[in-house]
């Protein structure tokens, strides 16, 4: 071992097997325990498991390991349903009971909030975590990749750090519309032969398959995402997916023809039937086109969005702004309780969709804008409007730098935090306590069996 890691106090080598005890699970859903003091990441372990692992990977300030035994296991370890669930990698915690899944999502938060936010949290009220009466079968739509295995169609997933495609024929997570959708398709280009794109060599056309449902309207969109326009046989794949799947009211097809990771490329083809398929959230209805965002988890979605209208506890005369509005839900959910609303948002396709939903369901009192709240909200505040209640629901990197400069500037008298990463939700709140306190954080398990949690925040002006 080089001096420089023994100087770091690193004492573990690579392939040395070591007993470890779990104290917590990490944000990734791993086990994490402490050898000698340096941090010990085990996927696949638990909470107070006592356990045998085999040093894989030694870093500067953490080392990752694997399990060789189980000691002691944690009396809420449970058989995983699913057949490929150590293969795939797309849940960590099927192995865990569900509602100790919920106890430690909510820790997750507590641990982050800890380690980031500098707050004192016994003055914090960080509530249970609120989860799915059934939580299988959730996700409305899949994406899974394509692929030839042995002159065989597959279509799933990568497994975990590598370019081992792993074929799924039925995902426990995913609506059955789904996966019934996913087969179908992957047993007509079978059928019909038709070219699949081969990831390492880049050649080929079919690359991925996405199937979306509305889970109230029961309708499903297909889009297959091709390599190139030209797709040969494409009127017998269109009518073979209707023959066969009367219940796919939108075929779609999206050219990616670049080297990346991203599923979808910038042009799409509409091949038959509807563009959009109908989906509803409590009363609100939506049209979702093939690159609309929509929350993947419709159900929690609902429970999620009357957290942030209980947070907001609006009376009928209260400004909100909804930052990051997105197709305008959460605006939406809220307009019936405020006097106005204004939303913003940097994708234009976003605030033209947000724009026909509003009309669409009459609401009269919201207004959208193209362009960042950084750059709205001191605009607004100058021309002599102030909001009452601002909301953001911002992507895993936390709020941007310069948007909370606006709201310590602009100080609307509560702040509305919907969080889908813990540790940037921390520094955002330290950021913040100048100026807010928390009043609670309200976590909700919007993807069971991954280690993903949502929560919403209530900040209030000191």
């Amino acid at each position: 071992m080089n001096t420089n890691q023994k100087n770091q106090g690193i004492t573990l080598q690579n392939g040395q097997t070591f007993p470890l005890t779990i104290k917590r699970l990490g944000i990734n859903g791993e086990g994490v325990g402490y050898f000698k003091k340096q941090v010990v990441f085990v996927p696949g372990a638990l909470p107070n498991e006592e356990v045998v692992v085999e040093a894989t990977t030694i870093g500067q300030k953490f080392a990752e390991g694997k399990i060789k035994k189980i000691r002691k296991a944690s009396p809420h370890r449970v058989d995983a349903p699913c057949p490929i669930y150590h293969e795939c990698g797309g849940c960590q915690l099927q192995h865990f009971s569900y509602e100790q899944q919920l106890k430690e999502k909510r820790d997750i938060i507590v641990q982050a909030m800890e380690r980031y936010s500098g707050l004192d949290l016994s003055k914090v009220e960080i509530r249970p975590t609120i989860g799915m009466d059934d939580p299988w079968n959730y996700r409305n739509k899949s994406q899974f990749q394509a692929g030839l295995r042995n002159g065989k169609v597959i279509a799933g997933l990568y497994s975990k750090n590598s370019h081992h495609l792993i074929n799924i024929d039925h995902c426990i997570v995913q609506h059955e519309a789904t996966n019934k959708a996913t087969q179908t398709v992957k047993q007509i280009l079978q059928d019909l032969k038709v070219s699949i794109y081969d990831e390492r060599k880049r050649k080929g056309i079919v690359r991925t398959i996405v199937s979306r449902v509305g889970f109230t309207s029961g309708e499903v969109q297909i889009v297959l995402i091709t390599s190139q326009e030209n797709l040969p046989r494409k009127e017998l794949i269109v009518n073979e997916i209707q023959k066969r799947l009367p219940e796919v009211k939108s075929i779609m097809q999206n050219v990616n023809g670049e080297k990346t990771s991203l599923i979808f490329g910038e042009k799409t083809i509409h091949l038959e039937g509807e563009e959009v398929i109908q989906e509803k959230l409590g009363d609100l209805s939506f049209e979702l086109s093939a690159r609309a965002f929509f929350q993947l988890n419709p159900v929690q979605t609902v429970k999620l969005y009357n957290e942030v209208k209980k947070a907001a506890q609006l009376t009928g005369s209260e400004k909100v702004v909804d930052a990051y509005c997105g197709v305008g839900t959460i605006g939406m959910w809220l307009s019936d309780g405020a006097k106005e609303i204004r939303g913003m948002d940097t994708i234009a396709d976003s605030i033209l969709d947000a724009k026909k939903n509003a009309k669409k369901h009459g609401v009269k009192n919201a207004t959208y804008v193209k362009g960042t709240a950084e750059h709205w909200l001191p605009k607004w505040l100058e021309e002599g409007w102030r909001p009452d209640v601002v909301v953001v629901d911002p992507p895993r990197t936390g709020c941007d730098s310069k948007l909370l400069g606006a709201i310590l500037k602009v100080k609307p008298k509560k702040f509305v935090y919907v969080s889908c990463n813990p540790s940037t939700l921390a520094k955002d709140i330290q950021t913040l306590s100048k100026v807010y306190k928390v009043k609670h954080i309200q976590p909700v398990d919007m993807f069971p069996h991954t280690a993903h949690v949502e929560s919403v925040t209530l900040l209030e002006k000191k």
